[in-house]
Formats: C-alpha cells, sequence, structure tokens
C-alpha cells in the first residue's frame, strides 16, 4: 500500500463561516432517485413491474419529487415513463423527475417520454470537475459552459412548445465538489441567463458531491460559499446529492443543510453508484429522533425492507440505521440492564422517550420490545429478567436474577447460540420449578389457632404423607417436610405475582432458603392457586438443595 500516490483534497479557504451555527429545524425537499441512480447501480436493473412496485412504496411513504429513470437511454426506462403517465399512476401531489445529458437527440427523447406529465423536472446535467475537463473531455472551460447553455436553451424552448407551466428545471453541475467554486458559480448563473427564474418559478440548482473526496466540513463550506454567490437566490433551490465513497454521505448532507440547502436528492438505504448515495431513511429518522417531523412514513419499515430487498436483489445490513434487524438489540449485559431500567422509567416521563442505547422508540417504526434484549454469552441478569418478563410475565426477585442470570451465560457459551425467549423460559423451568426427586401431590389444610398441613408428596418414586404444625400454611409445610426429610432449611425471602401467561390467571410464587451451611437456593411454583404455588416453590428450592447433595457426594 503506497500512499504517497495519493494528493489530500485541496484546501478549500473561507475566512469565515456561519453554518456550524446552525440549526435543522424542519425537513428539507425529499426526492428520492432510487428509481435512477439506485437502480442502474443494481446488478441486474429493475424490470417494468418491478419499478411500478417500488414508486408506489415510494409514493406511500410520502415522496412528492421521485427521479423515474434516464428515459433516453433504455426502452425500459422510457416505457416506464409511459406506463406511470398513460395508466394515469403518478397522484396529483407528486412530480416525477427525468435525467438527461446536455445532448439534443438525449433531451427531445426525453421530453418525448413525459409528455401528458402533469408536473415534471427536467433535470440537465453535464460534468464540470477539474479533473474531467482536463481528462475526460480535454476542453477549456468556455466549451464545458457552452454545453450546458446549449442544453438550457433547448430544454427551455421545447418546454414551451410541450406547455411551460408542466415543467420546472433542474441544473446539476456534476462533480460539482471537484470544481473551482467560482467556476462552478459562474456555470450556474449562465444556465439561469437562459432559464430566468423567478421567486414564483424557482429552478432547481443540485450541488452534487459525485465523488465523496474530502470530509463533510469542507462539502458545508463549499454549500455556503456557492449560496452566498450565486445571484437571484431567492429564485433558486439550492438541492444536495451526495455520494458515499468516504462513508460520510448522510453527515456530508446534514452539513450542508446548515449550510443553506433545502433540498435533498437520495436513496433509501443509501443504494446507489459504487458506496451508494445518501441514505434518506438515516437522515429522515435522524430529524425524527431529534423531535422533528421529517415529512416522511417509515411506521412499517420491515415493509420497505422486504419490499426493497425483492426489487433490488440487495440486503439491509442488520447493522444498517433504524431498519437493520440488529440495531434495536442489545446482547450487552450492561447494555441490557440499562435499556431495561430506561423503559421501567418510561411511565414518568409524560410521554419523552429516553431509554439508554434506545435513540427512538421501536414502536414508532413497526418494530416491538420483544427483540429489543437478545440473549448469548454475553448478556447479563437484567436482559435475561426483561425477556422473561416482556414474553412471559416472569418477574424475578433481584437475588434470583443473578443466580439464574449465570446459568443462562454457562449455558449460552458452552452452546455458542443466541438463546430464544422458549429457550430461556424452558431453562428457567428447569432449574427453578423442580419436581424431582420430591414431588407435591396434593394437601390438605385447617386452621384452629395455628395452620396444619397434611400432605401426599413422592420421594424419590415413594409416596407418603407428611404432617405438620405452623404460623401459616408454609410455615406447616416446611416443618412437615423438614420432618420427614430429616433436613434443616430457613426461608430467606418469599415472593408471589399473577401470571398471565395461558388463557387463565394463574399465581406464580418465588422462594429463596437456605440450607444448614446457610448455601441460597432458588424454587418457583406456578398454580391457578397461590397456596399450591408457594408450596411448589418450597419443594422445588428443596429439590435444588437434594440435587446440589448428590452433587458434592
Amino acid at each position: 500500500m503506497n500512499h504517497h500516490k495519493y494528493r489530500p483534497f485541496p484546501a478549500f479557504e473561507m475566512q469565515t463561516r456561519q453554518w456550524p451555527n446552525s440549526k435543522l429545524l424542519g425537513a428539507p425537499v425529499w426526492c428520492s432517485v432510487d428509481l435512477r441512480d439506485g437502480n442502474q447501480a443494481l446488478e441486474a436493473p429493475m424490470n417494468l413491474n418491478q419499478k411500478l412496485e417500488f414508486f408506489n412504496l415510494l409514493v406511500k411513504t410520502g415522496f412528492k419529487e421521485i427521479e423515474i429513470g434516464f428515459p433516453a437511454a433504455s426502452d425500459t426506462e422510457y416505457n416506464f415513463a409511459r406506463a406511470l403517465i398513460e395508466r394515469g399512476l403518478i397522484p396529483d401531489d407528486v412530480t416525477i423527475q427525468v435525467l438527461t445529458q446536455s445532448r439534443e437527440h438525449i433531451i427531445k427523447r426525453t421530453f418525448e417520454a413525459v409528455t401528458g406529465a402533469r408536473r415534471a423536472v427536467i433535470h440537465l446535467y453535464n460534468s464540470t470537475g477539474a479533473l474531467h475537463r482536463r481528462v475526460v473531455f480535454n476542453k477549456p472551460k468556455s466549451e464545458i459552459t457552452k454545453l450546458a447553455v446549449d442544453g438550457a436553451m433547448l430544454i427551455d424552448q421545447l418546454a414551451r412548445e410541450y406547455g411551460r407551466e408542466r415543467f420546472v428545471f433542474e441544473y446539476s453541475p456534476e462533480y460539482f465538489t471537484g470544481t473551482e467554486m467560482d467556476y462552478a458559480v459562474e456555470i450556474c448563473e449562465s444556465v439561469l441567463g437562459v432559464w430566468k427564474p423567478t421567486p414564483s418559478n424557482k429552478v432547481i440548482l443540485n450541488l452534487p458531491s459525485t465523488v465523496e473526496m474530502c470530509t463533510p466540513n469542507v462539502y458545508a463550506d463549499q454549500i455556503e460559499y456557492f449560496c452566498n454567490r450565486i445571484g437571484n437566490r431567492n429564485s433558486v433551490i439550492i438541492s444536495l446529492h451526495t455520494h458515499n465513497d468516504r462513508g460520510t454521505a448522510v453527515a456530508a448532507t446534514e452539513l450542508a443543510l446548515m449550510a443553506g440547502a433545502e433540498r435533498v436528492e437520495g436513496t433509501l438505504f443509501g443504494n446507489g453508484e459504487r458506496t451508494g448515495n445518501a441514505d434518506i431513511l438515516n437522515l429522515a429518522l435522524n430529524l425524527y429522533s431529534q423531535g422533528i417531523d421529517p415529512q416522511l412514513d417509515f411506521s412499517d419499515i420491515d415493509k420497505l425492507v422486504d419490499l426493497y430487498e425483492r426489487s433490488t436483489g440487495l440486503f439491509v445490513h442488520p447493522r444498517h440505521p433504524y431498519a437493520g434487524n440488529l440495531v434495536f438489540t442489545a446482547f450487552s449485559g450492561s447494555h441490557q440492564d440499562a435499556i431495561n431500567k430506561g423503559l421501567a422509567r418510561l411511565p414518568e416521563l409524560n410521554g419523552i422517550w429516553e431509554v439508554p442505547y434506545l435513540p427512538i422508540d421501536p414502536r414508532d417504526v413497526g418494530r416491538s420490545y420483544e427483540p429489543i434484549i437478545r440473549i448469548n454469552s454475553q448478556s447479563g441478569k437484567g436482559g435475561v429478567a426483561f425477556i422473561l418478563q416482556q414474553n412471559f410475565g416472569v418477574r424475578m426477585p433481584k437475588l434470583m436474577q443473578a443466580d439464574f442470570g449465570r446459568k443462562v451465560w454457562t449455558h449460552s457459551d458452552n452452546i455458542g447460540v443466541e438463546l430464544k425467549a422458549d429457550d430461556i423460559f424452558a431453562l428457567f423451568k428447569r432449574h427453578y420449578i423442580v419436581d424431582e426427586p420430591i414431588g407435591l401431590m396434593r394437601y390438605d389444610e385447617s386452621t384452629d389457632g395455628q395452620t396444619s398441613v397434611n400432605a401426599l408428596i413422592t420421594a424419590r418414586g415413594r409416596e407418603r404423607t407428611i404432617t405438620g404444625v405452623g404460623e401459616g400454611i408454609i410455615d406447616a409445610f416446611c416443618k412437615a417436610l423438614q420432618q420427614s426429610l430429616g433436613m434443616q432449611f430457613d426461608i430467606r425471602h418469599y415472593e408471589e405475582h399473577s401470571l398471565e401467561y395461558s388463557s387463565r390467571s394463574r399465581a406464580i410464587t418465588y422462594m429463596e432458603i437456605s440450607d444448614a451451611n446457610d448455601n441460597k437456593f432458588f424454587g418457583a411454583g406456578i398454580s391457578g392457586s397461590v397456596s399450591k404455588s408457594s408450596l411448589r416453590a418450597v419443594v422445588s428450592a428443596v429439590n435444588n438443595i437434594l440435587i446440589a447433595g448428590e452433587q458434592l457426594a
């Protein structure tokens, strides 16, 4: 790897800049270029039916401007434009956009493609970058400017023939970031001189980071510089079109919006040439997380992912911001504990969302709390407790959580895979709802000052009747067990609550007991009767003492 063959991006000197003090207060105008920039970047571009389905998805998501393609590039692109128009599939509040190079036959074919459209953006572009002028075209600035002006003139002429009121004009100095800024202003001024925009009939000037070559702050400087120098500023809309070669297209777009831009061209999930375009879903939900209405609906993000993957043959990375299937999950024990505590505190916050590690509420994008915490060998007791509570209504006491967390960690580490909710509940029952070597068959109780218990149990497969007297049913049953088994134990902690996990409400009881050596053991019991669930919990805890003794022996 020879880094000496690369030169740093030329410094862009800007003595004063205002954008770092700006704040994003609203959503920009969004223009999806999925069906053009995104589609042309696919190994197998979408067919007509796929493009129609994708267009409908973009409309339902709320896009009001959609670049549908490069109609002069192929019959598929042309036929798609005609299908949308002739079948009446474009809502009245949606404007289609079509791309054209500054070449006469391409511009004419483009107008033919949008004949009959209620409203269309005609997007003209030519490359203005210094590298392209020198290497690709070998032409001076004057010839590059003439190419843009000639195309603008032909577009203006054809628009008048087809009905000027139907069209919005857009110009992109392609490779804007690699163009000398004064020349970028100059060539755009030349195009505006042809189109003569007004505040009521604005022109879009789209300033693309065609290849991302610098840090996001430099792009923002370029946008602010351009905005401050372009004439007739109130008659133009400054638009952004960033690519992701450096992996910072979203950041560059956000900073450039702070610098004065009003419109964003991008794609869902960042699809596009090379490393892709700016990800509009990411940008929009970034705004949403700051309390700003993005004017786009991502409330069913899984449906969006499904259609995108079917249409493009690409897949959404599991760690993709907001949309990946792992982004609202936590395997780390400390993360799980923080999320669990944050969710528990939400009712105190009067509708404000403040949960550690979750920038937005997963339910806002159609996800649920169920998969937020996922268990593997990195997880802790808080995550395990969350899973049992969310899925099965089990609310273990703190000390029992710690005990079970260690058991889950050991099991997951041994098998080397993530544990599902049902696996965790099965593990809970295996360790704490234990009916061997002692089992409770039935019991009777009576009260006359003190409580008497008469119970039928099984001890290593043999039935026996035990009796005991105590201050309550649990005390009486414990004394009966101790006398029958010849063992000593004490109840340290006892909790019970209603367990909503089936068609009928049942009680679950948790029991912590200590043996003669003060070792702690836990048990649980479930029953429609609180008394029976309590006695079952005692039996489970005692069984864990007996099993531990056998293992030591």
